[in-house]
């Protein structure tokens, strides 16, 4: 995807009260080529590409017939599932609203919450084949904090994915640099058939986000 010249390098003029950091942020949304194609296919976010171009590579989609997407928020991912599994039975959830989505189930809750992942699995009526986690943490500025929980939420969506997959299912979650930490990657690797890391080219440069992409559940035995 390419930007044309007459809108390439859109400058954001400093308004009183607006910080250097969001006068930054709104430059980069001006000039992604990904924000402008998302609002004109359709979808709600630029990461619906992410998950496009992880799909192109991966084959994640194939077949799918039960999707959960976890941290769907505001409703890309499940976009691109509804769109490439039409017939797929989708459940998403993430502690912030999410505008109602034709064919998917959301929900409003922490899936950190006791009930979070019971109320998942019950809206599947039956194992998923696919779990999504686009989640990240709130950061608070402290680079080994934010790692810590972020990873933390990754942990929780491998171990969530390890115990309701159908066997042959994958999982794909996004991590931060430095990709998956060890325990976590044992874990997987005990768990699916391959295991690899990926960072997809709506992804943008600057960004610290990797992707874990496990395949080939091979069941709890």
């Amino acid at each position: 995807m390419t930007r044309s010249g007459k809108d390439a390098g859109k400058r954001v003029k400093t308004a009183r009260g607006r910080t250097a950091s969001s006068v930054r942020w709104l430059e980069r949304q001006l000039n992604d080529p990904y924000v402008k194609q998302a609002k004109a296919d359709g979808y709600r976010s630029r990461a619906a590409y992410k998950l496009i171009e992880l799909d192109e590579k991966y084959a994640l989609l194939k077949g799918a017939q039960r999707v959960v997407d976890l941290g769907v928020a505001p409703g890309g991912w499940a976009q691109v599932v509804r769109k490439k599994a039409p017939r797929a039975a989708v459940v998403g959830i993430d502690l912030l609203p999410t505008e109602p989505l034709d064919g998917v189930t959301l929900f409003q809750l922490d899936f950190m919450a006791d009930e979070a992942p019971a109320a998942l699995a019950e809206a599947l009526d039956g194992a998923p084949d696919l779990v999504l986690s686009d989640m990240a943490a709130n950061t608070v500025g402290h680079k080994q904090t934010d790692h810590l929980r972020t990873m933390g939420l990754v942990e929780a969506a491998a171990w969530f994915a390890v115990e309701n997959l159908a066997e042959g299912g994958a999982f794909v979650a996004k991590v931060l640099a430095g990709g998956t930490d060890s325990d976590l990657l044992a874990l997987l690797k005990q768990h699916f058939r391959t295991v690899k890391h990926a960072k997809p080219p709506a992804s943008r440069k600057g960004s610290s986000e990797w992707y874990v992409i496990a395949q080939g559940f091979k069941g709890r035995g």
